[in-house]
């Protein structure tokens, strides 16, 4: 070993070549600061090709830990210059791209035969994934210390606060809930967080929408099949009802669950026991039922639609998500904690909206609620040109769209829905339902059932 070594050092036409084989990124820059050497993997981390960087000063990376020992205005790293080197670097750099990439970097001083400083060896890591882990997982951290924190819901309203009560009360009990709440106003999570304060915390969390399928594939998700049962059915496979055994089941959109479905339920929470389809064999389950529904299910009660012999299973404790609109003093420090997190994921440094901006956040409505509220952020950090968000950046319909009569704020995100805003909306996703949803605040089978009432083409 000692001898290749040799015959390498003795070699050195060698050395690029092994330098380009190398995984981490390398680059060798002279006594003045600029760039001699830099490696394939180099290229790939810092988004520059060799022809963009090599003669050029270092400064092109715009690195906030340059270690460059003689650039004017910059002081020399002490402990490159006592030491000869430094390891396990933390530093941050600008892209070819214009993305920040975080760098591990070990700095390495080169030296002459008469130990005269001829410049520096850099070898660099790209770590941008773990460090954007590591904010993620300090933000957690902080807002488990603020007040406004509820298991993962954000808010210090008053209405929130009646919320937090109400689901710490229901989390002591194993009967039944149902959640009830416009679309995206967070009704998954209160569901999550009656599971993580009960005693079955430790059980399976199962969840399931009613609304995403027909009814004999609701069916086997609920029940499970035998091999055979029906086309499609090649080995047996267990429901979602068993899965949750001893644990939490969430049905989502229960209020778009298919009458027949419905009988088959009230049997699971009469006798808790189970049938797959295509067999006889019943078995046992020991769960607690969460539902949830953006509708009203007295109503339907009247109309033949929801039976009220299976309302009263589920209604054993109610609670209601209040909508965005209702809590309009929560909208700066939602906008603010997700803000935080889209321009992470975006690269971007975005830190503030103006005043003017907020304004119209406030202000707005909000049909479709926290999850639409996110929608806007995320369009406006994609447009905002620099670190603070402006009117200009905002979505047009948040600026220019009429405010909606809201009422008593009890109809849901459809009822808003006008036939004009799904087209704009359809037009500016060129057609695509799932982002047209994303954008309006509703799930996708919401939005197929309005176009077909509205009969939009």
């Amino acid at each position: 070993m000692n001898m290749m070594i040799d015959k390498l050092l003795k070699n050195p036409q060698f050395l690029p070549e092994i330098f380009e084989t190398m995984r981490d990124g390398l680059m060798f820059i002279d006594n003045e600061g600029y760039v001699q050497l830099f490696n394939r993997a180099a290229e790939e981390i810092t988004g520059y090709k060799k022809e963009e960087v090599i003669g050029k000063k270092c400064t092109i990376f715009n690195c906030d830990s340059c270690t460059v020992l003689n650039e004017p205005g910059i002081q020399r790293d002490s402990q490159l210059v006592q030491f000869g080197a430094i390891y396990n670097k933390e530093c941050t750099i600008r892209s070819g791209d214009g993305r920040s990439v975080r760098l591990l970097k070990n700095v390495l001083v080169i030296r002459d035969s008469n130990e005269e400083i001829i410049g520096t060896v850099e070898s660099m890591t790209d770590i941008t994934s773990f460090y954007k882990k590591e904010l993620e997982l300090q933000d957690i951290k902080q807002e488990l210390r603020q007040e406004y924190w509820f298991m993962g819901l954000l808010g210090k309203s008053i209405p929130m606060q009646r919320l937090y009560e109400h689901i710490r009360n229901a989390s002591q009990s194993e009967a039944p809930v149902l959640v009830l709440g416009e679309s995206g106003s967070g009704k998954n999570l209160v569901a999550h967080a009656l599971h993580k304060l009960s005693r079955r915390n430790e059980g399976p969390f199962i969840q399931m929408n009613c609304a995403s399928l027909n009814e004999q594939l609701l069916e086997s998700e609920l029940f499970g099949h035998k091999k055979g049962s029906f086309t499609g059915a090649v080995s047996d496979r267990i429901g979602r009802f068993e899965a949750s055994n001893n644990g939490t089941i969430f049905l989502d959109e229960i209020g778009d669950m298919p009458m027949t479905m419905q009988v088959k339920m009230l049997r699971v929470l009469e006798e808790k026991v189970v049938e797959r389809v295509g067999d006889h064999q019943p078995i046992p389950v020991n769960i607690r039922l969460i539902s949830a529904t953006n509708k009203e299910l007295n109503p339907m009660l009247h109309t033949g639609r929801f039976r009220e012999d299976l309302l009263y299973r589920i209604n054993s404790v109610v609670i209601k998500v209040p909508p965005l609109r209702e809590r309009r003093e929560d909208i700066p420090l939602i906008a603010f904690h997700y803000l935080k997190k889209i321009s992470v994921v975006n690269n971007k440094e975005i830190s503030s909206i103006s005043p003017p901006a907020m304004e119209v956040l406030i202000n707005f409505p909000w049909p479709g609620n926290v999850r639409r509220l996110i929608n806007a952020l995320e369009h406006s950090a994609v447009t905002c040109k620099s670190n603070t968000i402006e009117v200009s950046d905002l979505p047009d319909y948040l600026v220019h769209e009429k405010k909606r009569e809201i009422g008593k704020g009890r109809q849901n995100r459809e009822g808003h829905l006008d036939r004009e805003e799904i087209c704009s909306v359809l037009a500016q996703c060129k057609g695509n339902k799932t982002l047209s949803a994303k954008q309006l605040g509703i799930s996708r089978v919401t939005l197929w059932k309005k176009i077909k009432a509205l009969e939009i083409e």
